[in-house]
């Protein structure tokens, strides 16, 4: 049973990983994945009981992710669909592109940590399309975006959804993660980015010709502001209310949905339906990704049928006996993040490694959320944030491997080294 399920995971692996080159999209893989896979375990065990009572098991703890994440996604549609964001885009102005470089870069990085990697990558992306006219400028800013985006959302629970399973999952604390992760993840992007500033040092901004602001029917800036701030507002409030009243995080973020959405009903009750159908929050869970979140029921569950059956054990104690220190798997991973994705990466790490071994905060944990994190952006494949600019801008991948690749890479390395000094001067 065991070689068959392994067989079948990495079957389904291989499709999740090709999946542009086969044209069959990663959530349809993941799906029939996670259905095979327990089909083979329920079949070859005598004890249906304890099948359904772990598969119960393993879906409550994939439904909290799920609900977050639906969540999380809403609150930051409506956020755009009232064009919230120019809140704090329209400060982003500078004649100089190596400035512009600076600017946009950390913009990403916090707004990331705040949001998360995907929906502030596509954020910023269609923001340099109104301040940047040459297109191979833009590539450049695009890649950089990625990086910032990854390593921003890497040192928050509400930033990458690895991070976010994390959390969830009680591996890592809110404020312990963002202590110990938020240097490296700074210093993961500070490298790329002073080599890239360096690189267009000199060279000024060409804007487009004409920039179209009016995308749509426009809010006013009351609307615009209260629904900016209320709902990041809502988002860096979810950790506090874990904190404070030992509830699931998803419970914090559909709470916050709801006050949004009464909120968004309230200052647009005045409206024709015609006017208002594109500000509401109906419309905001119609533009959501329900692909990603099919997957991650799929690639969860699918990962739970391994940990069931005790392969992910077997597997950490495989990788202890033949590499031995904690530091290199973990670097291994977040490596392995660049060429997969990092959801079922992290998702066999928690299968692979108890609490009992590695409790809450361990250096695992805290290790295993800025590699996966920040791995992702070392090819334009390895996270939902390049899949997001590389759609946008159409960059090719063996552009980026020429051309981002390698920054990301020794940005990745900075950043491991400093989170690895840092933990030994700190323990």
């Amino acid at each position: 049973m065991q070689t068959a399920l392994v067989v079948v995971f990495i079957l389904a692996y291989a499709a999740i990983a090709l999946e542009h080159p086969l044209k069959i999209n990663k959530s349809a893989s993941a799906l029939v994945g996670a259905g095979v896979l327990w089909t083979i375990y329920a079949m070859s065990t005598g004890d249906h009981h304890q099948v359904s009572h772990e598969l119960g098991h393993s879906l409550m703890g994939t439904a909290q992710i799920v609900f977050f994440l639906i969540g999380a996604m809403t609150i930051v549609e409506v956020v755009d669909s009232h064009n919230g964001f120019e809140v704090i885009t329209k400060h982003i102005r500078t004649s100089r592109l190596s400035k512009l470089m600076w600017l946009v870069g950390f913009v990403t990085f916090f707004l990331s940590a705040i949001l998360d990697n995907l929906t502030t990558t596509i954020v910023m992306v269609s923001l340099m399309k109104k301040i940047l006219a040459k297109h191979d400028e833009r590539l450049f800013f695009a890649g950089i975006i990625v990086i910032a985006a990854n390593a921003g959302g890497a040192w928050t629970p509400i930033g990458d959804v690895t991070t976010t399973m994390l959390w969830i999952g009680g591996q890592i604390t809110t404020l312990n993660i963002m202590e110990s992760v938020f240097l490296p993840s700074v210093i993961s992007l500070l490298v790329p980015l002073a080599v890239t500033a360096y690189m267009l040092r000199g060279q000024p901004v060409v804007s487009p010709t004409k920039v179209d602001m009016d995308n749509g029917p426009q809010t006013t800036d009351f609307e615009r502001n209260l629904m900016f701030f209320l709902g990041l507002g809502i988002l860096v409030a979810v950790p506090a209310f874990k904190t404070i009243t030992h509830l699931p995080p998803f419970i914090g973020i559909l709470f916050g949905l709801g006050i949004l959405w009464l909120v968004g009903d309230l200052i647009h009750r005045r409206k024709e339906d015609e006017y208002k159908h594109h500000l509401t929050l109906v419309h905001a869970l119609s533009k959501i990704d329900m692909s990603s979140i099919v997957f991650f029921v799929g690639i969860l569950l699918a990962v739970a049928t391994l940990e069931h059956t005790h392969i992910l054990s077997s597997l950490a104690g495989w990788l202890d006996q033949n590499v031995g220190r904690l530091d290199i798997i973990v670097i291994l991973i977040g490596l392995a993040s660049a060429v997969v994705d990092n959801v079922p990466l992290v998702a066999a790490s928690m299968g692979m490694y108890s609490m009992e071994q590695y409790p809450t905060d361990h250096f695992l944990w805290e290790f295993l959320a800025y590699c996966a994190g920040t791995g992702g952006s070392i090819l334009i494949i390895g996270s939902a944030a390049g899949v997001a600019a590389m759609g946008l801008e159409k960059i090719h991948f063996f552009w980026y491997v020429r051309k981002i690749s390698g920054l990301a890479l020794i940005g990745y390395f900075a950043g491991a080294g400093a989170y690895i000094l840092q933990y030994n001067l700190t323990h």
